[in-house]
């Protein structure tokens, strides 16, 4: 798998000054275009998207400093449509004007390549396993909010406190097989799930009964799931079982996430400090 991604990196390096079609990187990387933007920004800490405009205009600096093109040609080479544009874009991560550069031999930014590599550090293993399931249903309340990486997100704890005690108690007489009980479910995530962007948060359970009136439902087909548990510190331990979920288990085993829910199944210790996760992604296995 990783091998795979350093060829796909490699590939942007070679086209930077042409279009670059994410269904050849993931051809390459032989995966999913899903999965494949999904694991890039999980890796790389960005989205593919940012990541590519960083390195273009990396290069483009040092053609701008070279000056043995005019500007608009440098623009135009790496994709800008016009001198303004490139202006804006190169002030954006330089901090400086195209044109000020050139003149004035101003420091810039790099954006340096990126290449993967597997990190064994020996000292933990992640608890897994694959589970076939048969179509259900998240049954609950739906809330539309930002994605928050480290910390408590305000947005779904003000949700959550919101739902009344009557209708928690319909919602959890729903539940009626595995991931047993009150759920959060997160549901049409943006491709590079860069920090803000937003999210369709569930707060429910997993059924195959009829939802009643009132209550918000997302199916879901049948597919393969991986399960993940991990025990430790809230909310640290969700959020780094998410992330360790995308940059050590997917590169070491011969899954891909694919399209759906991600579930997560939360225990909290009487005082708040700790939890017990269990955490659910749809996959699919490699084909390459």
């Amino acid at each position: 798998m990783l091998d795979g991604l350093n060829r796909a990196m490699e590939h942007i390096e070679e086209h930077l000054d042409r279009p670059i079609d994410i269904a050849d990187l993931a051809r390459i990387a032989v995966t999913s275009e899903y999965h494949f933007r999904r694991l890039f920004s999980a890796l790389a800490g960005m989205p593919l998207s940012e990541y590519v405009r960083r390195r273009r205009l990396t290069v483009a600096g040092a053609g701008v400093l070279a000056g043995d093109r005019t500007l608009l040609e440098v623009a135009v080479r790496y994709g800008y449509s016009s001198g303004e544009a490139f202006a804006r874009a190169f002030r954006g991560l330089h901090g400086v004007g195209p044109g000020e550069a050139r003149r004035d031999g101003a420091r810039l930014r790099s954006q340096p390549r990126m290449s993967f590599r597997l990190v064994v550090e020996g000292s933990n293993s992640m608890q897994y396993r694959i589970v076939e399931k048969d179509a259900f249903r998240v049954a609950g309340k739906r809330a539309r909010v930002p994605l928050v990486h480290e910390g408590m997100n305000p947005a779904i704890a003000t949700f959550i406190r919101g739902i009344g005690a009557d209708t928690l108690r319909r919602i959890g007489e729903l539940s009626d097989q595995e991931p047993e009980g009150i759920v959060s479910a997160s549901d049409n995530l943006a491709d590079s799930r860069a920090e803000g962007t937003e999210l369709d948060y569930y707060h429910g359970v997993v059924t195959g009964a009829a939802v009643p009136p009132g209550l918000d439902a997302l199916t879901v087909p049948a597919g393969t799931w991986a399960v993940f548990e991990s025990s430790g510190p809230f909310p640290q331990t969700l959020q780094y079982l998410w992330r360790d979920v995308f940059t050590e288990w997917f590169p070491s085993n011969p899954y891909r996430s694919r399209p759906g829910p991600e579930i997560l199944r939360t225990r909290l210790a009487q005082d708040g400090s700790r939890a017990d996760a269990e955490l659910w992604i749809p996959v699919e296995r490699n084909t390459g």
